[in-house]
């Protein structure tokens, strides 16, 4: 009995549905390994809430992630199982998402008595935000930015609806901007009270200087710049926020176990080694960030 084109052909075909699940097990088992050292090495709880775009199996389809319900959960669990005396590492890659997602993480958080460290590779911007001000240190890449937290109405910005009343006369407003423009001034408030308690935050210590308080709420709540502006770590620090740049190599290292979908021609391509033996792979420093030195040409 041998084989023939036909059985080679349902072979070839079995194991390329079975390669996608054997790869996908493997990345899996390196992310717990990985997970595992980095808890090891800080002698916390790690975890990681990145949202990338991802594509649906077989289809190829790319979706888009944000922050759920969901992940409220898994995360509000992780926060229950972590011992009171337990420091917490939450390692951030997010485009924001619900509120009220992003709320129940956040107190979470802050009733965390031991400390809280978030760490940003590439951004956390409006609710990434959000929960990395409810952490005691927050620990970002040079390159890396958050954003503001000012709300939005759908696809509008709550803080450009209420300009919108306060800037023309009320008989040439109709009845359907008007109640935004009111809804729009109670989720403002909404966001301003509750980033307010979460840099009030005095446990373990206080994080933020108390005279700067209201200047952070007024320039992330109030819409002064759009909803994607980045806010750069010399930006942040200024603030007052309690930035420290430089990330450990294996936060980078978990970082590549989440790919994007590989579909057709890469946008970024480029030989994944030091360029020469006197340049590191990765940065390694931790501080403040420091002034650029001027370069002469």
């Amino acid at each position: 009995m041998g084989f023939g084109i036909g059985d080679l052909f349902w072979i070839f075909l079995l194991l390329s549905s079975i390669q996608p699940i054997w790869q996908k097990r493997q990345i899996e088992f390196r992310r717990f390994r990985t997970l595992q050292e980095f808890q090891q090495q800080r002698k916390s709880r790690v975890i990681l809430l990145i949202h990338r775009q991802e594509s649906i199996s077989l289809l190829g389809i790319p979706i888009s992630r944000y922050i759920t319900i969901e992940d409220s959960e898994q995360i509000l669990r992780a926060i229950r199982l972590t011992p009171s005396d337990v420091p917490i590492d939450l390692i951030l890659h997010t485009p924001g998402g619900l509120v009220l997602a992003t709320e129940q993480i956040a107190r979470a958080l802050i009733r965390h008595p031991s400390q809280v460290t978030v760490f940003v590779p590439h951004y956390a911007m409006s609710g990434g935000t959000m929960l990395a001000l409810a952490a005691d240190e927050i620990v970002m890449d040079a390159n890396a930015v958050l954003g503001p937290v000012d709300p939005q109405l759908g696809n509008l910005p709550a803080a450009s609806i209420i300009k919108v009343v306060e800037d023309k006369p009320i008989s040439e407003i109709d009845d359907q901007t008007l109640i935004m423009a009111d809804l729009s001034r109670k989720a403002i408030d909404q966001v301003q009270r509750f980033v307010r308690t979460l840099l009030k935050d005095n446990i373990p210590k206080q994080k933020v200087k108390p005279e700067n308080i209201e200047t952070i709420v007024e320039s992330l709540t109030t819409g002064r710049v759009t909803h994607d502006y980045p806010i750069t770590v010399e930006e942040a620090t200024e603030m007052g926020l309690p930035i420290s740049v430089g990330l450990p190599r294996i936060i980078y290292e978990l970082m590549d176990m989440y790919p994007q979908p590989q579909g057709g021609r890469p946008t970024v391509q480029y030989i994944p080694m030091p360029y020469d033996d006197r340049r590191p792979m990765l940065p390694t420093p931790k501080g403040r960030p420091l002034e650029e030195p001027n370069q002469t040409r």
